[in-house]
């Protein structure tokens, strides 16, 4: 859960929560829509870009400093596997989720080596998605259920 910040406006106390400062990173539309859908259903979540490559991914990373990052692995300029690589060097801090539809043993187990915390099954994000997220924010490796045997490798 988000820590609640306290802030003076309009000469009163007013309490509100902290956000979750997100950076989608998805080149086909239509499931990035589905991803910001899905994330407008935590209050808490505030979707601060939007890009649909990796080098654009690891520019917006580095200016936006997002708490959360939810990366696809095949994208277009720098694969995302390579972007979260650059991005662990240049904002440490950001939490990383692929949320993808490799599923290879291979490709899971290079994703996480990259320090990412979660990878979630883009056939199973609709039941997936959310935990990951929560998981990611507890600092805590989550990855779907259909793919949990490829990632103790």
């Amino acid at each position: 859960m988000a820590p609640t910040v306290l802030c003076f406006g309009a000469g009163s106390w007013e309490q509100e929560m902290a956000s979750i400062r997100v950076l989608v990173v998805e080149d086909f539309l239509p499931f990035r829509r589905l991803i910001c859908a899905t994330l407008g259903k935590k209050p808490d979540v505030e979707i601060i870009a939007e890009v649909s490559d990796g080098q654009e991914a690891v520019r917006k990373a580095e200016e936006l400093q997002p708490d959360l990052i939810l990366l696809d692995i095949g994208l277009p300029t720098l694969n995302g596997i390579a972007a979260a690589r650059q991005i662990r060097q240049l904002v440490p801090d950001s939490k990383i989720i692929f949320v993808t539809q490799e599923s290879s043993e291979d490709v899971v187990q290079e994703a996480l080596s990259t320090g990412a915390l979660g990878y979630v099954a883009k056939t199973t994000m609709n039941g997936s998605l959310l935990a990951a997220v929560d998981a990611a924010l507890a600092g805590k490796q989550f990855i779907s259920k259909n793919l949990v045997h490829l990632g103790s490798g």
